[in-house]
């Protein structure tokens, strides 16, 4: 399998809702980092995917462009189209990811967007005031590890 098809079978895995195929994509070691998680290696990398997933409901639409390979080096633009929060918000969120592969495993995948943009379309008034602030980010961060952690707490006890 090539680079360009184990990052097109990724992103097709997500859009599909298949945590699991996406898990499958991944080093045992890989190493992941966005603004909304911060930084996540390994199991924490994979189980992010299977809770959100599991949260998504199916309701998420995943697409996926400009995949792109040279050696070790891969990347990608996304977008992530779904329903935000108890209100319900539309958030489109345009994503540029980037990867290093190894073995025919990613070994590290760091996505960028705009928090800021991100916090206006999730948090409405809050977002636009808040959304821009390092109190935000690392208020982010905060969250975003708590519910990871949750999730995992359930997954193990079960």
């Amino acid at each position: 399998m090539t680079n360009n098809e184990l990052i097109s079978n990724f992103y097709i895995a997500f859009a599909n809702q298949d945590a699991e195929a996406m898990v499958a994509c991944y080093a045992p070691d890989v190493v992941f980092e966005d603004p909304a998680f911060g930084r996540l290696e390994g199991k924490d990398a994979h189980d992010m995917w299977r809770m959100l997933m599991k949260r998504g409901g199916g309701a998420t639409e995943v697409s996926f462009s400009e995949v792109w390979s040279e050696g070790e080096r891969a990347s990608a633009d996304w977008m992530a189209r779904y329903n935000y929060g108890p209100k319900g918000r539309m958030v489109i969120n345009e994503i540029h990811a980037e990867f290093i592969i190894k073995d025919g495993k990613i070994v590290k995948h760091t996505d960028t967007f705009n928090l800021y943009r991100w916090a206006r379309q999730a948090l409405g008034l809050n977002g636009l005031l808040l959304g821009w602030s390092a109190f935000f980010k690392a208020r982010m961060h905060e969250t975003t590890r708590g519910m990871l952690d949750s999730y995992q707490a359930k997954n193990t006890a079960e």
